[in-house]
């Protein structure tokens, strides 16, 4: 029994160390983790982790207290610390994350996500990945904090306004880039994108200028794994979007303060530069409206049909020395019965290494990979390495293994250039407009001139 006391004691001085337990607290926390571990036995799972850890940390009314505190003084300072204590607190797997394998390849950065399961349910994101009985509504409702239900015992989170609104600011535990985090509106509604999502979203890097800020489209196959549920993923990472230098600069006589910018980028993006967050918030509502009511049967875009809604956007904003960048990614959930899982989706030949939704993150270029992948691709080096054949169960990486042989030299290193080349081509895919002078009469029928 000696041991277990000293174990409680352990997780005692860790949190007086990094969790701000106060003193005065010890000897009850103490017992409360003690009662944990009496019913663990030896091992320690996950569950038992958040309990404890949920004991460990402060109660959310004073994190979001310091938070403020030190936000007064300077809002990288807060998220700092904010982010820190996510992690101490066990609540943000950095530990697990630092094992996903990470790379640069054909100017995109290439995860593999060993941490989180795979999704390919798209009905799940309508939903919210809901549970039964109703409570909370859905996985990122504020209800979870503390929700022993979903091991959200130490989620913790901070209260945020938005154009006016409540929402609060989180951590994913899970996170894809550097501090990945979530904005969330306190109120369950749905996903939706129009003209007061763009203020929103620069009231959001106006308070943390450290961060970009970007909204999933709100359909489903083109939009992010929650759709229930208002909310925002951002984080302090600059992607490969943000790098990408303009193919085309235009300007609109009416809107003096701002230029309009085609990205060099394999998908369609229209962005919109301005220190004027009047002009961005009108004509980024006008880029909007253009684009979900467009029709071109030609390119196999059709806005609405008997299925629904099929136009969207997904916009992503950062602040630069020339002021709000606002990227608008124009997006189409159409499918068709040649591609039944979306004709701007991944095509089917590359299924076996990205079928999931091309959501906001990849749409900037860090594509999330399955976990599957890192013995999947291990064991497709071994073949390549003995000479072998494909084998037929590893037939849906013929593109890959292909690719790899055509290129000769190195395995390990060729299949990692031609990840970056498959994840290149399914951004492509996901263009609207396969050639940059179809974006650029889009963007001439909304007043503005090439320059």
């Amino acid at each position: 029994m000696a041991d277990i006391y000293d174990r409680a004691d352990g997780y005692v001085q860790y949190a007086t160390e990094h969790l701000g337990l106060d003193g005065g607290n010890a000897i009850y926390i103490k017992n409360r983790v003690l009662e944990i571990l009496q019913s663990c036995g030896d091992g320690i799972d996950d569950e038992a982790e958040d309990k404890i850890f949920g004991e460990l940390s402060l109660l959310p009314a004073e994190i979001n207290s310091r938070f403020h505190s030190l936000e007064k003084a300077s809002s990288k300072a807060a998220t700092d610390w904010f982010y820190s204590y996510c992690v101490s607190n066990k609540y943000v797997k950095r530990e697990k994350l630092d094992k996903n394998p990470r790379f640069e390849s054909n100017g995109l950065i290439i995860t593999i996500n060993k941490a989180k399961p795979e999704f390919r349910d798209p009905k799940k994101a309508v939903s919210g990945n809901s549970v039964a009985g109703g409570y909370p509504k859905c996985s990122i409702c504020r209800e979870n904090e503390g929700f022993g239900g979903r091991n959200k015992r130490n989620l913790r989170t901070v209260d945020i306004t938005l154009g006016g609104e409540k929402w609060f600011w989180q951590y994913s535990p899970y996170g894809y880039f550097n501090e990945h985090g979530i904005a969330v509106n306190c109120e369950h509604t749905p996903m939706h994108v129009d003209g007061t999502t763009f203020i929103k979203l620069m009231d959001f890097v106006d308070l943390f200028p450290h961060y970009f800020i970007g909204c999933n489209a709100p359909l489903p196959r083109i939009g992010g794994s929650v759709l229930a549920h208002d909310h925002f993923q951002g984080g302090g990472e600059v992607l490969p979007l943000h790098r990408a230098g303009a193919a085309y600069v235009l300007a609109n006589d009416n809107y003096p303060h701002t230029i309009c910018e085609i990205p060099d980028w394999k998908g369609t993006v229209i962005r919109l530069v301005s220190p004027e967050r009047e002009e961005i918030a009108k004509l980024s509502e006008a880029v909007r409206s253009a684009w979900v009511g467009y029709n071109n049967e030609a390119l196999g875009i059709i806005a609405e049909d008997g299925e629904g809604v099929h136009n969207a956007i997904s916009p992503t904003v950062l602040k630069t020395a020339r002021g709000y960048e606002m990227n608008i990614i124009l997006r189409s959930n159409i499918t068709s019965k040649e591609y039944p899982d979306g004709v701007f989706h991944a095509h089917p030949e590359y299924h076996a290494i990205k079928k999931e939704s091309i959501g906001l993150i990849e749409a900037q270029g860090l594509f999330i990979l399955p976990g599957r992948l890192e013995e999947q691709l291990k064991q497709i080096e071994g073949f390549i390495a003995c000479g072998k054949k494909l084998p037929q169960e590893y037939a849906p990486f013929a593109v890959l293994y292909d690719e790899v042989i055509s290129c000769g030299g190195d395995a390990h290193s060729a299949i990692m250039r031609s990840l970056g080349n498959i994840c290149g081509r399914i951004l492509e895919n996901t263009a609207v407009f396969k050639d940059k002078r179809q974006t650029l009469e889009f963007v001439k029928n909304l007043g503005f001139k090439q320059l």
